[in-house]
């Protein structure tokens, strides 16, 4: 007999709507904590270019070297990475709401768009495709993502 699989929720989300910001995907309840999932859509989907693999390669090394290191919301990211769609990223926290997390990825991004150091993670015996980065890419990436108007903040739920 045939497997039906119900479409994901994140399917259910009307990408031609979508613009850049910060949306709230998902909650999960993991043992005591909720686990929030937040969309950071770098670019439209389906209507301007994506980004580039070794661009998200860089923003991905970056970013979660930051958010880790931060003393104030360290220890409540989860993760943070790449949408296999290429226009944006995922960050799972704990104990953090949109308004927060919107203040937290503008700083990260900012961060990121002044960059002038070695990327974190970057040698041979720290990543699996070490050499496949572009600082420049990522760094324009950001600034233009920071500099965007994100007065849609949306969530999905």
């Amino acid at each position: 007999e045939d497997f039906k699989m119900n479409k994901i929720t994140s399917f259910t989300i009307n990408h031609l709507k979508l613009l850049p910001g910060v949306y709230v995907s998902r909650k999960d309840k993991v043992g005591d904590n909720v686990l929030t999932t937040f969309d950071l859509r770098i670019t439209r989907p389906n209507y301007e270019p994506v980004m580039n693999t070794a661009e998200i390669h860089t923003i991905e090394h970056l970013g979660a070297t930051y958010l880790r290191n931060n003393f104030e919301w360290g220890n409540k990211t989860i993760y943070f990475g790449p949408m296999g769609c290429m226009t944006g990223f995922y960050l799972i926290t704990k104990e953090l709401d949109l308004n927060q997390v919107t203040e937290i990825v503008r700083d990260v991004f900012d961060q990121i768009a002044k960059w002038d150091q070695e990327i974190p993670g970057a040698k041979k015996e720290e990543c699996g495709n070490y050499s496949f980065m572009d600082l420049n890419k990522a760094k324009a990436s950001a600034k233009e993502f920071v500099n965007s108007k994100w007065h849609h903040q949306y969530h999905y739920l």
